[in-house]
């Protein structure tokens, strides 16, 4: 694999890169950068948590121009507000370096005086939400005139969620000049769709989920019932491994406030996140997730794409997800940045279809479990 030394990056970047801890290229870092540095367009296929952002970010960064009037220069759309955020720190991180170059993150959920506040500095980069991004060009607090560089990052997902009218409309704002890149764990009829429509020639790249770039995670499927036979397996679990950070999904609100009750009264530590939450009560209980030595956070899958913590680890689906492709984007929160993670999946014996259907799909290595308690 390529070093980050042998790239002709500036000084700064190798700098903050060094300061970050990365020494080597992941797998799709190699394949996009280099090609984006040249001013070409991508589309980019590779699995969660093989290091899109800097993938990207990198080649942005690089390619502002410093004499430029007009910002900002370079748009990322995503689909979740946790991914925003979590885009915003990485681009801030690559920028550690270069105090002039400023990154906004716009999206829902939090008062809008504050983001017009921040774009009235005049940021080089958004990261946006489609949502909040077109409440902005509707209120006409960000221009979008002098945008030479747009990403959409998680591509499948921000379209599945029914943002296609609304991407379309964003693209259509932009300068005709401008380059468009896609990044997506899978090619979907809609990010086709886009390309097509916005991209011109772009550069295909493909990351196959093969060792070295999949997430090495060692996954154990468990048969249980519901009540206390299934909070009692996952207790035992946390507590015959010794984990100290266990991220759990459920399927509703509901069931993340009643596990996370259930445990609290067994003494495990414990939070919850769901998507009704207001987004300083989210940071609030993330905060506490990374800072915590021992703590499981419940959560549904609206924070799946957000969670970014690199000692997550095990992930135990509680229950099982309700799509094919929600399993992969649960068990990417652990196995991040080269290390090794553990998942479960716990299933009824009238789910057993569907746990052969997501072992199918994803072509996973699920390993059935023997209750040894």
């Amino acid at each position: 694999m390529t070093k980050y030394s042998e790239l002709a990056l500036s000084a700064e970047i190798q700098q903050a890169v060094e300061k970050m801890g990365f020494t080597q290229l992941t797998e799709v870092q190699e394949k996009a950068i280099p090609v984006l540095l040249e001013g070409k367009e991508v589309i980019a296929k590779a699995p969660t948590g093989t290091g899109k952002t800097c993938a990207f970010g990198i080649p942005i960064i690089e390619m502002l121009s410093p004499e430029s009037k007009q910002e900002p220069q370079a748009l990322i759309l995503c689909p979740t507000r946790e991914l925003c955020l979590q885009i915003r720190d990485v681009m801030r991180d690559l920028t550690a370096f270069l105090p002039h170059i400023r990154t906004v993150a716009v999206y829902g959920g939090q008062p809008i005086a504050g983001q017009i506040e921040a774009l009235k500095k005049s940021p080089q980069i958004v990261v946006a939400t489609p949502g909040r991004l077109l409440d902005h060009l509707k209120r006409k607090t960000i221009q979008l005139t002098g945008v030479t560089t747009a990403i959409l990052d998680e591509a499948d997902e921000m379209l599945d969620m029914g943002f296609f009218k609304e991407v379309r409309r964003i693209l259509d704002a932009l300068p005709k000049g401008k380059r468009l890149s896609m990044f997506s764990a899978t090619i979907s009829r809609e990010v086709m769709d886009i390309g097509w429509l916005y991209q011109r020639d772009p550069v295909e790249i493909t990351v196959q989920p093969v060792e070295d770039s999949r997430p090495q995670i060692t996954q154990y499927s468990l048969q249980t019932n519901t009540g206390r036979q299934k909070i009692e397996d996952l207790c035992q679990i946390i507590a015959r491994n010794g984990y100290h950070k266990v991220l759990v999904f459920c399927n509703t609100k509901y069931a993340t406030s009643s596990l996370c009750d259930q445990l609290n009264i067994r003494r495990v530590p414990a939070i919850c996140l769901s998507g009704e939450l207001q987004q300083s009560a989210r940071n609030k209980i993330m905060a506490q997730f990374r800072e915590q030595k021992d703590c499981v956070l419940i959560a549904t899958d609206v924070a799946a794409r957000g969670i970014d913590v690199e000692d997550v680890d095990a992930v135990v689906n509680y229950d099982v997800p309700q799509s094919n492709e929600y399993y992969l984007h649960r068990i990417g929160r652990t196995g991040r940045a080269k290390k090794s993670g553990t998942a479960y999946i716990f299933y009824m014996e009238d789910e057993k279809k569907r746990l052969d259907n997501i072992i199918h799909f994803t072509r996973s290595d699920i390993q059935p479990m023997i209750r040894e308690w």
